[in-house]
């Protein structure tokens, strides 16, 4: 008999992507699975035929053949193997059945299951970001139950083998051509059975206290960096590895800096005749010490200065950001009536010279608007 069209077989059209084939192959497959029908030979038969073909058509040299030489591309022990079909089955039955071809769960067929990875958000200061600190905290976790030793066994008792897998935490049942493995069901995969389970921990092997850690902060640390601690997340049930502890960082905005990277930025308003005559001004940076700085004559409000080495050290390496201090040129207000004679006999006494911008951007208005 001839062998249908691949194509065809998984009902999808010559163009059809890889993900509409898995689609496609999803379907099929549950349909005439042999654990859905079983005893059904012509749903087997369907069910090999369904494999074969995804097997190929999802193999892009092997696609490439069969759009071009159909079957016969695959004669004379060209066609499909073994080994690459149980990996497209196993592939697919982790979608569809989750536990066949006899995939493990976390337990490992032992009971002793790794403990979950715990996250604690710590907020820190600029400072202690520019210094690095250790930080102390309280941390509500799991751990290993000290009655039982982990075992979840009561003292004076041992948990047995589970009849049912022989300690293996999972059965195999035959389904025509497949042998499929569960988890079995007495034991829920642990392989073990706790008769007598410990009073302290109810059987799970730990128990919740409020445990105190420290953690080094180093210094460059940057808002969301994450600190890991192996082995200090929660335990394990019944005597399993702890799992991790993620620490997750938070710097608290500053009230006089801003930060990129590894640089500082801060903003200092200077009076209009300081910025007019120039002169001399005193920051502070980060690490307390105090900066000297020069405003040249006639600075323009937002106008960068820029203090090498004064910004934040980097995480990796020894670099040194910079600091840059904006200058913010401050218009007074609440004059008096001396200081506004003065200021009306400046404005009569200046010249294009004295505000060249202004002068210019009004020069060009009128040039545009023509008046």
């Amino acid at each position: 008999m001839a062998k249908r069209d691949y194509y065809e077989t998984l009902g999808v059209s010559r163009t059809a992507t890889d993900v509409e084939m898995k689609i496609a192959f999803r379907k099929a497959a549950m349909e005439c699975h042999p654990d859905r029908n079983p005893g059904d030979k012509a749903a087997e038969a369907r069910f090999k035929e369904i494999n074969e073909a995804y097997q190929t058509l999802t193999d892009a040299q092997k696609r490439a053949a069969y759009d071009r030489f159909g079957h016969a591309a695959f004669q004379q022990g060209a066609g499909f193997s073994s080994e690459g079909f149980g990996a497209s089955m196993a592939d697919i039955f982790e979608d569809l059945f989750g536990d066949v071809m006899g995939r493990r769960g976390r337990t490992g067929g032992n009971g002793r299951e790794r403990g979950s990875d715990m996250r604690y958000n710590l907020e820190i200061t600029l400072e202690e970001a520019y210094t690095g600190k250790t930080a102390t905290f309280q941390l509500p976790t799991s751990v290993t139950c000290d009655a039982c030793a982990g075992s979840g066994a009561k003292k004076g008792s041992k948990p047995k083998v589970c009849s049912t897998c022989a300690g293996h935490g999972r059965v195999r049942a035959q389904q025509g051509f497949f042998a499929i493995e569960r988890t079995c069901t007495s034991c829920m995969g642990r392989g073990e059975i706790i008769e007598h389970p410990c009073p302290a921990c109810g059987g799970s092997g730990r128990k919740s206290i409020e445990r105190t850690l420290s953690v080094n902060v180093p210094a460059g640390v940057e808002d969301g960096n994450r600190i890991r601690l192996a082995g200090e997340g929660e335990a394990g049930l019944r005597g399993g590895p702890p799992g991790d502890l993620y620490i997750f960082l938070g710097v608290r905005p500053h009230s006089f800096f801003q930060r990129d990277g590894a640089d500082l930025y801060c903003r200092v308003p200077i009076s209009m005749v300081r910025a007019a005559i120039g002169g001399e001004l005193s920051v502070h940076a980060l690490d307390g010490s105090e900066c000297k700085i020069k405003i040249p004559e006639g600075t323009q409000s937002g106008r960068q200065i820029k203090i090498k080495g004064k910004g934040m050290p980097t995480l990796r390496g020894r670099d040194v950001g910079d600091l840059h201090v904006q200058i913010s040129v401050e218009t007074p207000q609440n004059l008096t009536k001396r200081q506004r004679e003065l200021l009306e006999e400046f404005e009569e006494e200046s010249s294009h010279h004295t505000h060249p911008e202004a002068t210019g951007f009004f020069a060009r208005m009128k040039d545009i608007f023509g008046k």
